[in-house]
């Protein structure tokens, strides 16, 4: 049996450029991703914005050779709009851009801790170093403290004791919280709310401390 010669297709130019704009094939797009890009756009007209072209509304054609003149993406962010929006933009950037976001709302939106710390009025010295200690631990986490003093009965003539007690807390805690309202009374009881400070901030006051001479080390022992 006698076999077919072998004739190979024409082969691709070694200096063939890779197609742009529309034509591109959008490295890392996938089906999982929301937002359609150019041909992908089923809208007659779109509504334009960025700071690459002039805002407006343009007929589908139109906003695509924009983008494909300046080598970029037509890139619809809203959908439901009437007309649709889009932008242009370089796709991977925009991705970039959607992920980074995200995780700053992430972190703005995580569940923030409140420790509670509770004192009578006549609270002993070693009571209230091991509540301070506690205290120390928590905001050095993240966590805020709501410290108050609780009056039971008659003790809520020792008022004043019990701000005075609050203030040398939040006193005592100034290098690792900061006080987010003075002693308040509501009820039998009297509150203060203290937020951790930003870990910059303690290194920072050590450094400016030891342009004086050196910084003596006074931090509480931990447990």
């Amino acid at each position: 049996m006698n076999k077919k010669p072998y004739r190979p297709g024409p082969k691709r130019p070694s200096n063939a450029t890779r197609p742009r704009g529309r034509n591109r094939k959008m490295a890392g797009k996938n089906d999982q991703d929301t937002n359609a890009i150019n041909d992908e756009i089923r809208a007659s007209e779109v509504r334009l914005v960025g700071d690459n072209v002039e805002q407006g509304i343009y007929p589908i054609d139109k906003a695509l050779k924009i983008a494909e003149e300046q080598e970029l993406d037509l890139i619809l962010i809203a959908p439901q709009a009437e007309p649709p929006v889009c932008r242009v933009m370089d796709y991977q950037k925009f991705k970039f851009q959607q992920r980074k976001h995200a995780k700053e709302q992430k972190a703005k939106s995580t569940k923030l801790v409140v420790k509670e710390i509770r004192f009578g009025p006549q609270t002993d010295e070693h009571d209230y170093n091991f509540k301070l200690k506690h205290a120390i631990g928590f905001l050095k986490e993240g966590a805020k403290v709501k410290s108050y003093v609780f009056f039971k009965g008659r003790s809520i003539l020792f008022k004043e004791q019990g701000e005075v007690l609050l203030l040398r807390f939040a006193n005592d805690l100034e290098e690792y919280g900061k006080l987010d309202q003075m002693p308040v009374l509501e009820g039998k009881r009297m509150t203060i709310m203290l937020s951790p400070k930003k870990p910059g901030k303690k290194k920072e006051s050590k450094e400016a401390a030891s342009d004086g001479g050196a910084q003596q080390d006074n931090t509480p022992a931990e447990e």
